[in-house]
């Protein structure tokens, strides 16, 4: 008996069709995508805080999303805010700072920065060679840079409604997430089983896993690092201190840290004669930027358990690639290869040498 060709034109025409639908889906979408990546990155990581916190309200899941959500309109709109009119109210006394630079004079430097090892009798050199010359050939030699940063800066004030609009989209989003966050869980879930049975559950639950631990050690160690070091400046009276916090906050989250910021300050308290509150605040500095390199770790392995270089190496990645979201999204596409690609040779392998994250999926019971 023969049995009946395919309709190859038939099977053509369905791709096609599914391919289009889509296309179309994820363009009608497009607005809300962003917004959505960021809502599921944030319910992800904060879903044991939500529900510790249903428990405490009586297993009220409408009321454990409302504090969430207005939690997170304090962690998104208020740094925004604060930040836009610090920016704002202080561009006057920036643009006078800076313009006073090429007059102002520099005291010679102190006798211990010379005995600093490796690098104190360069510092010390250099430090010299500008009391002498003055600061001017440095503001010479900056000013293209800072023409080319004003000029960004003014391109981009545009978009500062657009960036508040997108925080508001993600937070809605989150809100919604937040009170049907198992079915989305279970529809998310299903889909991975469906794609690739028990592995593909495994695979999801673990892009969770990568998740909670990158929002665990990079968001939590730049709030921590970046929380210190604005307190350090605040006590030893930089101007501008929220300001310098704000960006040290988004250097922590580049993996940049603190340091870029915290050692001019040093520079400018020794540069006005006040070297108690210089060397203290230095001290701040070496504290400060340093605790990352315990901290993060420790952070990174209380939420996911996988390689540091892995989580790094996506993370840093990610911000390249994709800007901020690249933050999560990397560890997060880096962690469902690492453990696609060790399922696979551990199929290839036998059971006794096969890999431990191949020898079947993670229970987590969480979205």
């Amino acid at each position: 008996m023969i049995s009946p060709k395919p309709e190859l034109t038939r099977t053509m025409l369905a791709i096609l069709s599914i391919a289009l639908l889509m296309f179309t889906s994820l363009w009608i979408l497009s607005p809300f995508i962003g917004g959505l990546i960021w809502g599921t990155m944030i319910v992800v990581a904060t879903w044991p805080m939500m529900l510790a916190l249903q428990r405490r309200l009586w297993g009220r899941r409408s009321l454990a999303t409302l504090v969430m959500v207005g939690l997170l309109l304090l962690v998104l709109f208020v740094p925004l805010t604060i930040a836009l009119s610090t920016v704002i109210s202080h561009a006057d006394q920036v643009v006078a700072m800076a313009g006073s630079l090429s007059v102002s004079d520099l005291p010679q430097p102190p006798a211990w920065l010379a005995s600093v090892p490796l690098v104190g009798e360069n510092l010390a050199v250099a430090w010299h060679r500008i009391t002498v010359d003055g600061i001017a050939p440095l503001v010479a030699l900056a000013k293209p840079y800072l023409g080319v940063a004003l000029r960004w800066t003014a391109s981009q004030a545009g978009s500062l409604g657009l960036v508040g609009l997108q925080f508001l989209l993600t937070v809605v989003l989150a809100g919604i997430l937040y009170s049907k966050g198992e079915i989305a869980a279970r529809t998310v879930r299903g889909f991975g089983r469906r794609l690739a049975g028990e592995q593909g559950e495994a695979v999801i639950t673990l892009a969770g896993q990568a998740i909670r631990g990158v929002a665990l050690g990079i968001v939590v160690t730049a709030l921590v690092q970046s929380v210190l070091g604005g307190l350090g400046l605040w006590a030893a009276g930089v101007p501008l201190a929220s300001l310098l916090t704000a960006v040290m906050l988004m250097l922590c989250l580049a993996q940049i840290g603190v340091v870029p910021v915290l050692l001019p300050a040093v520079a400018w308290l020794y540069w006005g004669g006040d070297n108690l509150w210089g060397t203290l605040l230095l001290l701040w500095t070496m504290v400060v930027g340093t605790m990352d390199n315990f901290l993060r770790p420790w952070l990174i392995k209380k939420g996911a358990d996988l390689p540091l270089l892995l989580i790094f190496a996506g993370v840093i990645g990610g911000l390249f690639a994709f800007g901020l979201v690249g933050l999560f999204i990397g560890p997060v596409v880096l962690a469902v290869t690492y453990t696609l690609l060790n399922a696979w040779i551990g199929d290839a392998l036998p059971a006794s040498q096969a890999p431990a994250d191949a020898q079947g999926p993670v229970k987590d019971p969480q979205p």
